[in-house]
């Protein structure tokens, strides 16, 4: 008998974490949503059945889960993720607040598997998670050097209210989610700047990627930007190897993995598109060309959708992990 809670069932993440949890048939024997006050009372179909969303207390979360999906902002998962661990949950965590915590696994299924050092599981940044599976690839294979990142993130990673100011952009609407319009318009910045003039996102996304390849030595820079699309981020990454590669090499690693899908024919203008990686679980490589200013480096484009790999859908992989670690 599987008991699982879903914290911030009715945000974008949570409803697509119910949406997944059905598709992929992952066996549920008792279900229950969770969300702030504000939310509480509505009414969620799932399975066949209806489901009231409940409000989440510390009595609530010390109640025995087997496992628990949250995606409901750092504060919440800070508060309540220990208390559903402490009552013998295994939490897997959606936002910022595990990420870096040396006893906490940092999980991309097809990358790394969790040690168990606690029984709180980090979802890792949605840009770091479509980046380090076609990573992971090439450092199975040649070795990383170097890793610089480009992204290109939809708005559907900062919520309703991202969704939000760029639909209603060209109204002149008030702004709620940036500093600035999105719409028709491209911000240079996303999450706080620190005092080295980085971002938290960008820090995340250079942190981030070495702990899950688990390799500090790994040389990261990250520009990350946010860009006027609904979903589905890109991200460009130039990659120098250790070990001398070549495009073709490359192109037919990525062609025979099953963990990426390679989009490459640049001849017919197909390359990875936002556009057609939304409502897609597949992460897509391309647009792969060699650097020739710099030793054994190569350029690789890559998309996928935010919502899905990015968060709700790595959530749910990281359950049918770890599932089928204790079987």
């Amino acid at each position: 008998m599987t008991k699982l809670a879903v914290v911030g069932a009715t945000g974008l993440v949570g409803t697509k974490m119910l949406e997944t949890l059905d598709r992929k048939k992952v066996p549920v024997d008792e279900l229950v949503l969770f969300s702030s006050a504000r939310s509480a009372g509505q009414e969620v179909a799932f399975q066949g059945r209806t489901y009231t969303v409940q409000e989440l207390t510390e009595e609530r979360a010390q109640e025995p889960f087997d496992y628990v999906l949250m995606s409901a902002g750092g504060s919440t998962s800070q508060r309540f993720a220990p208390i559903f661990e402490r009552a013998g949950a295994t939490v897997i965590d959606n936002s910022s607040q595990w990420r870096m915590n040396e006893d906490i696994d940092l999980i991309v299924p097809e990358v790394n598997e969790p040690e168990f050092k606690r029984n709180i599981i980090a979802n890792p940044n949605c840009s770091t998670i479509q980046s380090v599976v076609p990573l992971k690839i090439l450092d199975e294979h040649y070795g990383l050097k170097r890793v610089a990142y480009t992204t290109y993130q939809a708005v559907s990673g900062s919520g309703v209210k991202g969704k939000r100011d760029l639909e209603e952009g060209a109204n002149g609407k008030e702004l709620e989610a940036y500093p600035h319009p999105i719409y028709n318009n491209v911000l240079p910045h996303i999450d706080v700047f620190l005092e080295d003039g980085y971002t938290k996102e960008e820090q995340k996304m250079i942190d981030e990627t070495k702990k899950i390849l688990n390799n500090e030595n790994l040389k990261v820079t990250a520009t990350c930007v946010r860009v006027p699309v609904q979903d589905s981020h890109s991200v460009h990454m130039s990659v120098s190897l250790k070990e001398e590669a070549s495009v073709t090499r490359l192109q037919e690693l990525f062609e025979q993995d099953d963990r990426v899908v390679l989009v490459d024919r640049p001849e017919n203008n197909e390359y990875p598109l936002p556009i057609n990686s939304t409502g897609k679980d597949e992460i897509f490589v391309g647009r792969i060309r060699r650097d020739d200013t710099l030793d054994n480096t190569f350029h690789v484009w890559c998309t996928s959708d935010n919502l899905l790999k990015g968060a709700a859908l790595n959530a749910v992989q990281v359950l049918e992990q770890v599932l089928e670690l204790r079987q």
